[in-house]
């Protein structure tokens, strides 16, 4: 554990994040690109759903009072369907419309002000499920689990509406969506067959699926949240230069910094 020092990008999300700090993985470029600016922190849980991640995120999101002693999330990525759009005999199936009502809960704890969790400085980016390759997954589950091969537990069709989904609670709750399923079926020329070059066994994605998701979400921020782009931030700590430069004042100038301050401009915390 370390003093708080740098605020927060928080990835709330399933598999799909979880293993997003691989190599190739979109929150490790996140992490290198936001260095010394802003903690890029993973909170992805493997084949949870929407209902089982609320519990969690109250236990993870800190409550009004609690915010006042740690640092402060700055962006929320919150990305799930690719578990809650199983078909309905598996246990991770959860219908879309308790789904996107378990969404717009998520982003109300953060923007509501009669939440508990009401996070004033807090940004909130949706992103959809990817599409997905349903014959390849399910021979994928039964090597990795050395059993005869069943019969689909996806759809293309339903990691589509599950998308839809997500874009209509967007719209509904004012905050932007990331279209990954769009990107990769553009990205796919529309062709289920070349969806795999962006999956690594039929539903995760492998670094041409995380580099589609890292431009897109790197290009809504832009868009939708220019002041938290990383060309607009200041690292929170000088550069080892501005302190040679100054050598009488070194432990001063050392001292931390707001990374929102550069250039003179307010820290949008402060506009709340």
């Amino acid at each position: 554990m370390t003093a708080y020092v740098q605020d927060a990008i928080v990835l709330l999300g399933d598999s799909i994040t979880q293993q997003a700090f691989q190599p190739q993985g979109f929150a490790t470029k996140l992490a290198e690109i936001y260095n010394r600016k802003m903690d890029v922190i993973n909170r992805g849980l493997s084949g949870y759903n929407t209902d089982w991640i609320i519990p969690v995120f109250e236990q993870i999101f800190p409550t009004q009072h609690e915010q006042q002693h740690v640092p402060k999330t700055r962006l929320l990525v919150i990305w799930f369907g690719a578990n809650d759009a199983a078909l309905p005999h598996s246990k991770q199936h959860v219908p879309l419309a308790r789904f996107q009502a378990n969404l717009a809960a998520l982003v109300r704890a953060v923007r509501a002000p009669a939440s508990p969790r009401y996070a004033p400085a807090t940004r909130v980016v949706l992103v959809t499920p990817p599409p997905v390759q349903p014959a390849r997954w399910a021979a994928s589950l039964a090597q990795l689990a050395g059993a005869p091969l069943e019969p689909p537990d996806r759809s293309l069709e339903a990691s589509r509406e599950y998308a839809r989904g997500v874009g209509e609670v967007g719209v509904q709750e004012g905050v932007p969506v990331v279209d990954v399923w769009g990107k990769i079926w553009d990205a796919a020329g529309g062709d289920e067959d070349r969806v795999g070059e962006f999956l690594s066994d039929g539903l995760h994605l492998n670094g041409k699926g995380y580099a589609i998701v890292y431009d897109a979400l790197i290009a809504t921020i832009e868009e939708k949240y220019p002041r938290y782009h990383y060309d607009r931030l200041q690292p929170v700590f000088p550069t080892w230069d501005e302190l040679a430069n100054d050598p009488e004042h070194y432990r001063e100038r050392a001292k931390k910094r707001s990374a929102f301050e550069m250039g003179g401009q307010a820290d949008p915390a402060a506009e709340h």
